[in-house]
């Protein structure tokens, strides 16, 4: 019975500090890029979140497809213990609404130039929903995959002025050599029932972005009852690395919403 009442005592021991600890500590930020980039495209903002002491993780998405991609952060998902803020970029932002499902710890969603995409709806299609996307002319030739699929990347010399704008041409020059390919198939892939429908969300993005409109982007944000949107003036599709303050505030401010 002694040991029945010591063993009854430690749970309740843990489950109060468990209990005071979610209270009291910050949530952990998840940080999915998007296609033709990769985990170092949130160096800025991941340099600020850790000053102000927020746990982060800048996930590596396969970007095989939305489901499988989907399903790789979810498994990530579910070794955080701890309540999370999920924030994707892009193509990432598909892959956020797939896998923040079914995770309760998951309070907020950030989309960073990112697809909100509604059940059904591709990528493709919603890039081409509103004018403005200039990305198809200066992708280079598909490489071919040993499953049929195919491989799209960003031809180097047309990265800067398509996808990196307003960062500096060394810098922008180093993301072209080491972009991140993504398959033909994860663009046209259907979205399953979006995470936005039941997690709050908020929306970043520049208003010189050239591979999603932002007009579609201010579609996206409206229909996922975003609880604030910010348009970031001269930014370019990779707004977390040419402006990364506004994008880590944004992150923390609702990291911090009750």
């Amino acid at each position: 019975m002694k040991k029945v009442l010591t063993a009854l005592a430690v749970a309740v021991s843990l489950s109060m500090a468990t209990h005071a600890w979610s209270q009291t500590e910050k949530p952990t930020i998840v940080l999915v890029h998007g296609a033709f980039a990769d985990a170092s495209s949130w160096n800025g903002v991941v340099t600020i979140l850790e000053k102000d002491g927020y746990p982060v993780v800048a996930a590596a998405n396969p970007l095989r497809g939305v489901k499988s991609d989907g399903s790789a952060i979810s498994a990530l998902l579910t070794s955080i213990h701890s309540p999370v803020v999920l924030v994707g970029h892009s193509y990432g932002g598909n892959v956020i609404s797939d896998a923040a499902n079914d995770h309760a710890n998951v309070k907020a969603l950030v989309y960073v130039s990112a697809f909100a995409p509604e059940a059904g709806e591709t990528v493709a299609g919603l890039a081409g929903k509103f004018p403005g996307s200039t990305l198809g002319p200066t992708l280079a030739a598909p490489v071919p995959l040993a499953d049929g699929g195919k491989d799209l990347y960003i031809q180097q010399d047309k990265f800067h002025d398509q996808f990196a704008a307003d960062v500096p041409a060394k810098e922008a020059a180093l993301m072209a050599a080491t972009q991140r390919p993504v398959t033909e198939a994860a663009l046209n892939e259907a979205s399953g029932s979006p995470a936005w429908k039941h997690i709050p969300s908020w929306y970043i993005y520049g208003d010189k972005d050239k591979n999603i409109p932002p007009q579609a982007m201010a579609f996206m944000a409206k229909r996922a009852a975003a609880k604030a949107v910010e348009v970031v003036k001269g930014a370019s599709h990779v707004v977390m690395v040419s402006n990364p303050e506004p994008v880590a505030r944004l992150i923390e401010k609702d990291a911090t919403a009750k």
